[in-house]
């Protein structure tokens, strides 16, 4: 099997599997998949067809991450009326069978794209990849959570401040005694800055092209996956997300190591340009979006701080972590820099 120190157990999960009535074939490897930054995804076979088996990282998580509970309760309401949300097979929530919950969702085809477009279709993705983008975002925020089940999923009353706390909150547990200079002035504009909450609606909150399966030939999305943030709120908060992902040429150079977008490549547009993109689709430019962008990139940067501090006490594996405590810094100054703009 997986001979990783993370790997699941999996004849754990095939008896508990066994006794829910499936059968998680294991005569073949599961297949680690590529990308996911903490939580662990296999290509496996359950029933005879393929699935996607999705776990934690071990060892202690940082509150609110990786939430296979949240994620089995989106995604059985969200895919009859959401047809880029993969179907939900199984769910595993007692992590005394493995350790850590576990959910086994559909297998859609696609690629998950990240720095770069495969040489093949870059010339063509700057044309349809962020109209994508735009249009699923703008296609969740029109459901109405209510009328497909989720009014309790989040706590849209308060959403800034209690964002911002959180945020905060989680930024000076990760960074600890290495509190970079920005961190304090930083929360203090946001602070003094806050707006009052727009309008709920569902967010996925990390709705970018690593997390957009594409078919690449047809030029057309397969599947949104990584559902375990999902909440209610502005959708301001979602677009700003984001757009602090989205860097462009002429950011810092620590900044523009951050490579989770093809922004870089020749033909995409500007920050400024794919925000036109998702206000179009959603109908108006919404207010305040230069703070809420301020306070997705607080949640980035300490975010990857989390994910460094889960490298350095061995629960995640790869050299990339290693530079992520810097560019944690690099994002919190740029952000700091770059107040009230996009």
């Amino acid at each position: 099997m997986d001979g990783s120190p993370a790997a699941p157990d999996w004849q754990a999960a095939a008896r508990h599997l066994s006794a829910a009535g499936h059968a998680l074939d294991l005569s073949e490897v599961p297949v680690r998949l590529a990308g996911g930054l903490a939580n662990r995804n296999y290509r496996v076979a359950l029933d005879g067809a393929p699935a996607v088996f999705r776990c934690p990282p071990a060892g202690a998580l940082a509150h609110g991450a990786s939430d296979m509970a949240r994620e089995a309760r989106v995604l059985s309401a969200l895919h009859p009326h959401f047809p880029l949300a993969p179907r939900l097979l199984h769910a595993c929530l007692d992590p005394g069978v493995i350790g850590v919950p576990f959910l086994l969702v559909e297998w859609r085809p696609g690629v998950a794209i990240g720095a770069e477009v495969p040489p093949a279709h870059a010339g063509a993705a700057p044309g349809w990849m962020p109209k994508a983008l735009a249009w699923c975002m703008a296609a969740l925020h029109r459901l109405d959570p209510p009328a497909i089940g989720l009014a309790g999923l989040g706590r849209p009353a308060g959403f800034c401040e209690r964002q911002l706390k959180g945020w905060a909150r989680r930024a000076e547990a990760a960074f600890g005694a290495r509190r970079p200079p920005a961190l304090d002035p930083l929360l203090a504009r946001l602070d003094a800055t806050r707006p009052a909450d727009g309008p709920a609606r569902l967010l996925h909150m990390d709705l970018k092209l690593d997390n957009l399966l594409l078919d690449l030939e047809a030029a057309r999305p397969t599947a949104l996956i990584d559902w375990d943030m999902a909440t209610l709120g502005p959708p301001a908060f979602e677009m700003a997300v984001l757009l602090s992902y989205w860097i462009e040429p002429d950011d810092p150079p620590a900044v523009r190591s951050l490579g989770v977008l093809p922004s870089l490549q020749a033909g995409w547009p500007d920050r400024k340009a794919m925000c036109a993109l998702l206000c179009g689709a959603a109908g108006a430019m919404p207010p305040d979006l230069p703070w809420y962008l301020a306070l997705a990139r607080l949640r980035l940067a300490t975010a990857w701080m989390q994910l460094y501090r889960l490298w350095q006490r061995g629960a995640l594996e790869g050299s990339r972590y290693e530079g992520f405590e810097a560019l944690a810094k690099a994002i919190l100054a740029h952000a700091l820099d770059r107040f009230g703009d996009l």
